[in-house]
């Protein structure tokens, strides 16, 4: 996973990113309109109530291989789910956020800090699964979800609304999200997801390697590689046929979720953002975000 590495308050890093996002609408949206697509989804996509209302629902889980109790871990005096969950809460798009947990020191932390909970199966295999149970649970309907990570404390709320319009602009596809420039460091880092995008801002393909690949074997210093970031949108009611649908050869031969939907022939929207990550992993990577943090006077 990746987080954000800049804050929402500084001007020159809220402009640049959002320079790339309404690139990566404008070519979203000239894309749908020369594809185009089946009558209904178009009347739709023109309807003002198309895709409208929003949740945000930030999956969190207590046991994990690589850094148990992660979420519940101290960035600079507040529990990182809690940065997450305020910094989400910023998001314009976002008609309400919840915490979906299986782990009940997890949901009485989020409870104490005001967030609303939706207690989840420990079977869900993955945060699109607990996202999915979350949305059942809930009392109001909505028509887009965004699943955002529990370990991203610095997520930019540009980003969520970018990823949301995007999924918005493109009735083709039923999930969106978005991605950054490569740091060279981390082209053969298994934990930084990479990405490709065909011209029309559509994903190709995921891969814990390096893609693409060159014969060389070696970084191409002036090739555009892309960073997958965590945070992802899907369609409502796609995201019911998601967890119905069978786990694929990619999915699980590279331990990522989004192949399946690759896999399974369903588009999905993708928009390029000016974007500082850290990738939060690892508890090493906890001492990382923190200096990074007092450097920049980031509460």
């Amino acid at each position: 996973m990746a987080i954000s590495g800049t804050s929402s308050t500084s001007s020159s890093s809220s402009c640049s990113s959002k320079g790339w996002i309404l690139h990566g609408l404008a070519v979203g949206t000239a894309a749908a309109v020369a594809v185009g697509a089946h009558a209904y989804f178009y009347y739709r996509y023109r309807s003002a109530k198309f895709r409208s209302r929003v949740v945000g629902i930030i999956p969190a889980r207590f046991a994990s291989s690589r850094f148990e109790g992660k979420p519940l871990v101290e960035i600079l005096g507040k529990p990182m789910i809690q940065r997450t969950w305020e910094r989400a809460k910023m998001a314009s798009s976002l008609d309400h956020v919840v915490v979906a947990t299986d782990d009940d020191k997890i949901a009485e932390c989020c409870r104490g800090f005001g967030a609303d909970v939706v207690m989840t199966s420990v079977a869900c295999r993955n945060g699109t699964e607990r996202c999915n149970e979350a949305l059942q649970k809930l009392r109001k309907k909505y028509d887009v979800v965004v699943n955002i990570q529990g370990d991203e404390p610095l997520i930019e709320p540009e980003i969520i609304d970018g990823i949301v319009k995007a999924l918005r602009a493109a009735p083709d596809a039923v999930f969106s999200t978005a991605v950054t420039a490569l740091n060279p460091e981390d082209a053969f880092d298994p934990n930084r997801v990479k990405c490709v995008v065909d011209n029309r801002g559509y994903a190709i393909y995921f891969s814990r390697g390096l893609i693409p690949f060159n014969k060389s074997g070696k970084v191409t210093p002036q090739f555009p590689y892309l960073l997958h970031l965590g945070i992802q949108s899907y369609d409502s009611k796609f995201l019911k046929i998601y967890t119905e649908l069978q786990p694929t050869p990619l999915q699980l031969e590279e331990d990522l979720e989004q192949l399946k939907v690759l896999e399974n022939g369903y588009k999905m929207k993708v928009i390029k953002v000016d974007h500082e990550c850290h990738g939060v992993d690892v508890p090493e990577d906890i001492e990382k975000i923190e200096h990074y943090m007092r450097e920049r006077n980031l509460d």
